[in-house]
């Protein structure tokens, strides 16, 4: 895969509470490999300190123009050195200037003079959010080309709940690094199946898997990064659903595959990622099975296949299947691929994957394999989507 160069972000802070969230943020979007200069106004000094800033990023914050130590265009340069600004928190005041192209101080002075996109991440209480001027501001905002994240609605500061919580630091990282993937599948419509699924035995057993559904749900975010409208159908998981996607839970085998067909007969690509359980006990009872001195049979049957079902449709969509195998992967994958007449396969080890926050993958496909090496999932979610583009418009969908 072709690696990207580092996104150089200049991260702007503005006086709120929510300021402290500003730290969680820098910390996130350097995880993320990207260069991070922070500036901060002189009221978001009041709220999280230059130091703490600095100590995270590594590098001096700028707080003011005239402290320049180049040519004398500290209102411009840190601009020109950018892919991107964002503004997180944005209050109402600073929100208000953008939109008017004011420029007294040295952060609005640099989003003035920017030649690269800016991104505001809008904070505040309630009132002041759906005040008649914030929208005014905000509506001029989106009008001008600017990306406005959230706000969310929530507890806030001052203890009123409702509009204006700034995003949570994760959420605006996922964001900020969603603007800058290309977005290679605008507008086709992906389903995604992810987690375990759950076979009653009884009113209180059941037989399932370990699966956590953390790469089904990564891949379902990775592939809105794309620009595509995703499906997702979960089996019962821990995770919140990645915000964007129509979301649709199921408990078992046979509830997983009714949802599939209910989508897929307007989705151009079909990803596979559940672990779908192959079994489910024939009688399962509706009143809890007491414990006896003998032992307990249960007659086991088939689940439907979902995954050789969609590929078998008549005219199916781009089918991508998941094999976790515990030995053998190449023979085992590859068997599968070619018996399901599958375009693609990503196979990976159970035993190195499942609940685990990183894996490694290997796709299969007619031109042969591709490690994707060890890493977190939402790397391989972003690196398995960028394959399935190709593949997608190498067949000439």
């Amino acid at each position: 895969m072709e690696q990207q160069s580092a996104k150089r972000i200049l991260l702007g802070i503005t006086g709120g509470i929510a300021a402290y969230k500003a730290a969680e943020l820098l910390r996130l979007l350097m995880k993320q490999g990207m260069e991070v200069q922070v500036a901060m106004t002189e009221a978001a000094c009041q709220f999280i300190t230059p130091t703490t800033m600095q100590g995270l990023s590594g590098k001096p914050v700028l707080t003011s123009q005239w402290n320049d130590t180049g040519n004398g265009m500290a209102h411009i340069n840190p601009s020109r050195a950018a892919d991107a600004i964002v503004i997180a928190p944005a209050t109402a005041d600073f929100i208000a200037r953008l939109a008017h192209g004011l420029a007294n101080d040295l952060l609005s002075s640099l989003c003035l003079a920017r030649n690269c996109p800016l991104l505001v991440a809008p904070a505040m209480n309630r009132e002041m959010w759906q005040n008649a001027a914030t929208q005014r501001n905000i509506a001029q905002l989106l009008a001008d080309g600017v990306q406005v994240l959230g706000p969310d609605c929530g507890v806030q500061a001052c203890g009123e709940q409702g509009m204006g919580r700034m995003l949570e630091a994760e959420r605006l990282a996922q964001d900020i690094a969603a603007f800058f993937q290309p977005r290679q599948l605008p507008g086709k419509r992906i389903l995604i199946t992810a987690g375990p699924t759950y076979e009653a035995i009884d009113a209180v057993r059941g037989i399932t898997n370990r699966s956590s559904g953390k790469m089904g749900y990564a891949v379902a975010q990775a592939a809105l990064e794309q620009g595509a409208e995703v499906v997702l159908v979960s089996g019962p998981v821990a995770l919140a659903k990645p915000p964007g996607v129509q979301g649709v839970d199921v408990v078992s085998a046979a509830q997983m595959f009714e949802a599939v067909q209910q989508h897929v007969g307007d989705c151009d690509i079909f990803i596979g990622v559940a672990a779908v359980a192959d079994y489910r006990v024939a009688q399962p009872s509706e009143q809890k099975i007491k414990k006896s001195a003998g032992s307990l049979t249960l007659e086991l049957v088939p689940n439907p296949d979902i995954l050789a079902h969609v590929a078998s449709l008549p005219h199916p969509p781009f089918c991508v299947g998941f094999a976790a195998e515990s030995e053998n992967l190449a023979e085992y994958a590859e068997q599968k691929r070619r018996a399901k007449k599958l375009p693609l396969l990503v196979g990976n080890l159970a035993q190195q994957a499942i609940g685990n926050d990183d894996n490694e993958l290997v796709l299969f496909d007619d031109s042969g394999s591709h490690i994707l090496p060890r890493a977190d999932k939402f790397t391989l979610a972003r690196q398995l989507m960028q394959h399935i583009a190709l593949r997608y418009k190498g067949a000439g969908k």
